[in-house]
């Protein structure tokens, strides 16, 4: 596991922090929970292998954490995923079963084949393991920043990451940020009850993030260190990726950038230099990375 950096950034008169999980193992935070959850197998528990379901980045933490402990592996993976990520989690040595995301049930398909396989079957977010394994990166943050954060906006899909987040740092305020018409964290949050995307949903580059009904695990822990939810355009989050490599000099993939999109665009409120921005993920297809990148050349201004 590698321990990512917290990186300075100026905007305008404030400092902030940016935690690059887009350096971990695997280009995403996701290998802190997968590796949690698979130490956590008995003998016999790996003998049988694991399944897991994911557009990618938990794919691919998955396939390292399984080869490095000698697991075999199955993924179900939509069909329309990165090639990027595709290829990365065949590299890593697991088996790959594509499905239609508009047709398919992904936990139908992996539940269907952890029991056919006799195996365990490891959820992206809705587990307690998982969970604390992701929690892993906000112990980081604070042992890096030397205090507890006032504030750590974290990219939220199904909202493992956030709520670990929010239970190893229980004195912050925690901002899940997602993309418009993929915020059913933020309506959840505030519904008090997990509330579906809203159909048809709208087109998004945020792979990573495109889960349509979030777990009542995530959306307790987060309702209960009141956390609050964001929502950002498209057309943000793309300028937030521009930024990212011309400022800081990291790779993000448009999922990842969501919640540094927050903070330029003006919308995470007053940031201090305690606030923390995670960008989660850097497994993003080239083609696409330079076709956004080429169309976002200037700059944003900065708070």
């Amino acid at each position: 596991m590698t321990r990512t950096p917290l990186l300075p950034l100026e905007l305008g008169d404030a400092r902030i922090w940016i935690k690059a999980e887009c350096l971990q193992q695997g280009g995403s935070f996701k290998l802190r929970g997968a590796m949690n959850r698979l130490l956590l197998l008995s003998e016999a528990e790996r003998a049988r292998g694991v399944v897991a379901f994911s557009s990618g980045n938990h794919a691919q933490g998955v396939a390292i954490a399984a080869k490095r402990l000698g697991i075999a592996a199955t993924i179900v993976m939509p069909a329309d995923a990165p090639a990027v990520k595709r290829d990365a989690t065949l590299a890593a040595g697991a088996r790959i079963v594509p499905y239609d995301r508009a047709t398919e049930s992904r936990e139908e398909i992996g539940a269907r084949i952890a029991r056919e396989q006799g195996s365990a079957l490891v959820p992206s977010f809705d587990d307690v393991d998982v969970i604390e394994g992701q929690g892993s990166a906000g112990i980081e943050i604070a042992e890096q920043l030397g205090a507890s954060p006032d504030t750590v906006l974290v990219p939220c899909g199904g909202g493992g990451l956030s709520a670990g987040i929010a239970l190893a740092l229980p004195d912050a305020q925690i901002m899940t940020v997602e993309p418009c018409g993929w915020d059913d964290m933020a309506r959840s949050i505030a519904a008090g009850e997990p509330v579906p995307v809203i159909e048809p949903a709208p087109p998004t580059r945020c792979d990573a993030l495109q889960t349509k009904l979030v777990s009542p695990l995530t959306l307790d822990a987060l309702r209960d260190r009141g956390a609050r939810g964001i929502a950002v355009t498209e057309g943000e989050i793309e300028t937030a990726m521009a930024f990212a490599m011309r400022q800081l000099r990291i790779v993000a993939e448009p999922g990842g950038s969501v919640a540094l999109a927050a903070v330029l665009a003006g919308k995470a409120g007053p940031i201090s230099d305690r606030t923390v921005v995670v960008v989660s993920g850097g497994n993003v297809d080239p083609a696409l990375y330079a076709e956004i990148l080429a169309a976002n050349q200037a700059a944003p201004a900065t708070r």
